[in-house]
C-alpha cells in the first residue's frame, strides 16, 4: 500500500520548504531572544548581534567570502537592485554602461531598464540554444564606459550554468566589476567568489531550505574594494549599505540553511541529479519531447521539457491537482505570454507553452518521481490522442 501524499512538490526553483533544523534554530529568536541586533546597551541586543555575526560567518563560508563582505537583505530582488543601482551611482564618474543578458531574472532586467531611464546604457547579450552567452560577444561589448557586467550564475527556468569563471576573468582583464545573481546556484553547486572572480553576488535563503524574506549581497572588500551607494537610507545598518532593523530570526535560519547546504551539497546533488535524469529520460521516451537549455552545463536538480503536439493549458490542468510545477507560460505571475527565457533560446511559442520545469528537492523521493513519470506520460498521451489530425 503506497503512502504517497499528493500533491507532489516539484517546484523547488520557486521556493523550498524550511529544513526542520533551520526552524529549530530560528524559534528562540522570536520569543526569549527577541532583541534588536542594533541595541548595543543590553544583553538582548548583544545576543541578537552575536547570532547575526555567526550567521554572517556561515553564509560567507558557503561562498568562500569573508564575513565582513556579507550584507543581509530582504532577498535576492533587493540584492540585485542594491548591486546594480549602487554600482551605477557610485561609479558614475567612470562610466554608465552595464552589460547583462536577455535571460536574466526580472529583478535584474527591470533594474537595468530603470538604469536606462536614468540615462544609463545597457547591452543585453543574446544566448545560444543552450541558454549560454558567447564570451567573445561579451568581451566585444565592453567599452571604456563599462562599469558592470551582470550575468546570472544559473538560470531559474532551465538550470543552465553560465561560464562564470571565464566571465570573471574577462571582467578583471578590462577592469570592470562582475556581479552575478547566484540565487539558484548557491547551496546547490560549489560557488567560490574568489576562484570565480566575482565582485558582487546575490543569494536568497528561501531557495536553499531557509526562510523567505531574507537574502544576502556579497560585496568584495579587496582586489578590488567594491563600493556601493546605499538605496535605503536610515540608521546606517549593514556598514551603511542597507539600513533597517535586521530580521534576526530569518538571518539565523539563513545561516543554518547555508551550513546544511555546505555539508550536504555533494551527496544531495548526486542524489537529485540521479532522480532528475530518471525523470527526464523516461519522459523523453514519449517522443516529440525536448529538453530546453544545456544538458551538460546545468544545475543537478532541474530539467525543462517541452512536449510537442500538446496544448499547454490542457497540460497544466491535467497535472496541477497532483503535481506542483512551473509551466513555460512565463514565470512572471499571471501572464500567459510564453516564457521570455525559452523564446531567447529559440523555442517556438507553441513549444514554450507546452513546456514544464521540474525542479527536484531535498525531500523528493524515488516513489514520487515514479508517480510523476506515470502521471505526465498519461496526460501527454491523452492530450495527443485528442488532437485533431491534419
Amino acid at each position: 500500500m503506497s503512502t504517497l501524499k499528493l500533491p507532489i512538490y516539484l517546484d523547488h526553483n520557486a521556493t523550498t520548504p524550511c529544513d526542520p533544523g533551520v526552524m529549530e534554530v530560528m524559534l528562540p529568536y522570536f520569543t526569549e531572544q527577541f532583541g534588536n541586533a542594533a541595541s548595543r546597551s543590553h544583553s538582548f541586543g548583544w545576543q541578537a548581534e552575536e547570532a547575526v555575526d555567526y550567521a554572517r560567518e556561515q553564509v560567507a563560508r558557503l561562498i568562500g567570502a569573508e564575513p565582513k563582505e556579507i550584507i543581509f537583505t530582504s532577498g535576492a530582488t533587493e540584492g540585485d537592485n542594491l548591486a546594480i543601482k549602487g554600482v551605477y551611482e557610485m561609479y558614475a564618474a567612470k562610466g554608465n554602461h552595464i552589460i547583462t543578458c536577455v535571460t536574466e531574472h526580472k529583478a535584474v532586467l527591470d533594474t537595468c531598464r530603470h538604469i536606462e531611464k536614468l540615462g544609463g546604457a545597457v547591452t543585453y547579450l543574446p544566448v545560444n540554444k543552450e541558454g549560454l552567452i558567447d564570451l567573445q560577444q561579451l568581451e566585444a561589448a565592453i567599452t571604456p564606459r563599462t562599469i558592470l557586467i551582470a550575468i546570472m550564475y544559473a538560470n531559474n527556468e532551465t538550470g543552465a550554468i553560465q561560464p562564470v569563471k571565464a566571465i570573471g576573468a574577462i571582467a578583471k582583464k578590462h577592469n570592470v566589476l562582475f556581479f552575478t545573481d547566484a540565487t539558484q546556484a548557491v547551496g546547490k553547486i560549489p560557488v567560490d567568489v574568489i576562484k570565480d572572480g566575482i565582485d558582487l553576488l546575490t543569494c536568497s535563503a528561501h531557495k536553499m531550505y531557509g526562510p523567505k524574506g531574507v537574502g544576502a549581497l556579497y560585496v568584495r572588500r579587496k582586489n578590488p574594494r567594491v563600493r556601493l551607494t546605499a538605496q535605503l537610507d536610515g540608521g546606517g545598518h549593514e556598514k551603511g549599505m542597507r539600513s533597517g532593523t535586521l530580521n534576526v530570526p530569518g538571518i539565523v535560519g539563513f545561516g543554518k540553511a547555508a551550513d546544511i547546504c555546505r555539508q550536504q551539497m555533494q551527496e544531495e546533488g548526486e542524489r537529485m541529479s540521479r532522480l532528475r535524469d530518471k525523470l527526464e529520460n523516461a519522459l523523453l521516451q514519449l517522443g516529440d519531447t525536448y529538453v530546453n537549455g544545456s544538458r551538460s552545463s546545468r544545475l543537478p536538480h532541474v530539467t525543462n521539457i517541452s512536449f510537442n503536439f500538446v496544448n499547454g493549458d490542457g497540460l497544466m490542468m491535467g497535472l496541477n491537482k497532483d503535481i506542483a510545477l512551473s509551466s513555460g507560460a512565463a514565470c512572471t505571475s499571471a501572464s500567459m505570454e510564453p516564457s521570455y527565457v525559452l523564446k531567447a533560446l529559440g523555442v517556438e511559442d507553441e513549444l514554450a507553452h507546452s513546456s514544464l520545469r521540474f525542479s527536484i528537492g531535498r525531500y523528493t523521493t524515488e516513489e514520487q518521481v515514479d508517480f510523476v513519470i506515470a502521471k505526465v506520460k498519461g496526460v501527454v498521451e491523452q492530450l495527443r490522442a485528442m488532437r485533431p489530425i491534419g
